[in-house]
């Protein structure tokens, strides 16, 4: 069969190898075809040394994420933007194997540092220096010379960088709406007109709360903006009224016959089905065909005229609640009574279980490992990978839930703060705390946030729910030698290795 595109980046890639026809997310071999063009622009840019922003350089490897953007005309403007003949990403796929793969990671990498660094600069911070090590990554993609000598240091480092990226947007969410607090968060939908807000970025919501005050619209949270709800300067806005649904994955089912409108910020759109494409809308980098778009006046009129014209539902729907809001701030708030309660052995260990949630059979390991883990525990979570056990009641250690859920994967530098305070206060390292990652992934966000995991030089990390293709044996070796790095098999299993 001819190969129409080539993509492996997402870990639902088709067969554990590669897309070659149509991308499992929905993309067109068209739209793979413009995303590589763009990526082939932007690495040409950086070999050059030519003038590209720091906004176009993120907003352009941002569109290039599974589940960002499908739209092609938006992608040829980008391009059009970097206006630069591209760099063709299959002199990368036929390189040797390790060089491939290092590459491919780097590449990977990179695009994750992009998408937290964006969300930083719409809200005014600089990402100079975060922007000058892409374009060097990038730069090194397009060099036919390179190996592992070259390669395998800039991987780290765009570790590191990564850790840049995600404490300037903690800092930039931090002054912007307030520091997190826990909050138990409604998922009754109330009757009368309404908007659920998906993806990740929190200055959207802002923007559509302002527009929708005293318009008799409710606003909802979808996916991975749950945690808005953590924030003082959006919960003021008495119209948040709650959260609608699950994990993205599951929209294409539980936003059918539903008469309200969508808006998505970020990452995480699927292919919208007829049913309800018509209430649909998208912002910012995200994208497709047919739907309306809100552009960069940030004019959500079209939103809310359809949310009014829909209506609502003329009863409330839905019942329960999650909680969310444990960021560093909040659980390093309880500092004394963790520490106290690891010393007196009412806790006996910590598990770090986060990351991205997909429609993969096996994803129920999660629900199975946190469901199964012993009541003097600790689990901590973050990104969509939650809903897998989020409505789970797994009790409480003395004042302390057994679960806490500390944000968005945007909120992944949360989790590093907290494991370092840990380390202070045991005067260990973070391989001595009983302490333990267990992390699903699905897109290159993800990615980023292992390679920041790594660059600390943490260790026994469990990744799932399976292996990403883009890795050789020999790079996966060198991992799994170097950081211990292991596939995750059974809960059960895993469980009785972690806690012996």
């Amino acid at each position: 069969m001819e190969t129409k595109m080539f993509c492996m980046q997402c870990e639902q890639t088709a067969g554990g190898q590669a897309c070659t026809q149509a991308g499992v997310c929905g993309k067109s071999a068209n739209t793979a075809r413009l995303q590589d063009e763009l990526t082939g622009a932007l690495i040409t840019a950086a070999g050059k040394g030519a003038a590209v922003s720091d906004q176009l350089l993120l907003e352009a490897l941002f569109a290039t994420l599974t589940n960002v953007n499908f739209d092609d005309a938006a992608l040829e403007k980008l391009i059009a933007g970097v206006g630069i003949p591209f760099y063709d990403l299959g002199q990368v796929r036929a390189a040797d194997e390790d060089t491939r793969s290092l590459k491919t990671l780097l590449l990977l990498g990179c695009r994750g540092v992009a998408a937290y660094a964006y969300h930083a600069l719409v809200l005014g911070y600089a990402v100079a220096e975060i922007c000058l090590f892409l374009k060097k990554a990038l730069a090194a993609i397009g060099e036919d010379g390179y190996g592992l000598p070259e390669l395998l240091p800039l991987v780290m480092e765009c570790g590191k960088v990564n850790i840049d990226a995600l404490a300037l947007l903690d800092k930039a969410n931090n002054e912007s709406f307030g520091t997190p607090a826990p909050r138990s968060v409604s998922r009754v939908i109330q009757p009368g007109p309404f908007i659920v807000v998906s993806g990740h970025d929190l200055r959207d919501l802002k923007l559509l709360l302002e527009q929708t005050r005293g318009k008799g619209v409710s606003v909802y949270t979808h996916g991975e903006m749950l945690p808005a709800h953590a924030y003082h300067e959006l919960k003021k806005y008495t119209h948040l009224k709650g959260h609608f649904g699950t994990a993205w994955q599951n929209q294409q089912k539980e936003f059918a016959d539903v008469p309200g409108a969508f808006l998505f910020t970020t990452n995480c759109l699927m292919p919208p089905k007829p049913a309800y494409s018509d209430r649909v809308f998208t912002t910012a980098v995200v994208g497709y065909p047919g739907l309306g778009h809100i552009g960069e006046d940030k004019d959500f009129t079209p939103v809310i005229d359809k949310a009014l014209a829909l209506g609502g539902y003329a009863e409330a729907q839905g019942g329960g609640a999650f909680t969310t809001g444990f960021g560093h701030n909040a659980v390093l708030s309880h500092a004394e009574t963790i520490i106290g309660a690891v010393k007196s052995g009412a806790i006996k260990h910590f598990f770090l279980v986060g990351g991205c949630d997909g429609a993969r059979p096996g994803r129920n390991y999660y629900t199975d490992f946190v469901r199964q883990t012993p009541p003097d525990t600790v689990v901590l979570t973050l990104a969509c990978g939650k809903y897998r056990f989020n409505d789970l009641e797994i009790g409480e250690i003395g004042s302390l839930p057994r679960l806490m859920d500390m944000g968005q994967c945007n909120d992944a530098y949360s989790a590093v703060q907290v494991a370092l305070a840990l380390a202070g206060a045991f005067n260990c390292g973070v391989n001595d705390l009983p302490l333990t990652l267990v992390l699903s992934w699905y897109e290159q966000k993800a990615v980023a946030i292992l390679l920041s995991l790594l660059h600390l030089g943490i260790r026994n990390i469990r990744l799932g729910p399976t292996l990403p293709a883009f890795v050789s044996s020999n790079v996966l070796h060198y991992l799994v030698e170097n950081f211990s790095l292991a596939p995750t098999t059974t809960p059960e299993a895993d469980l009785a290795a972690i806690l012996g």
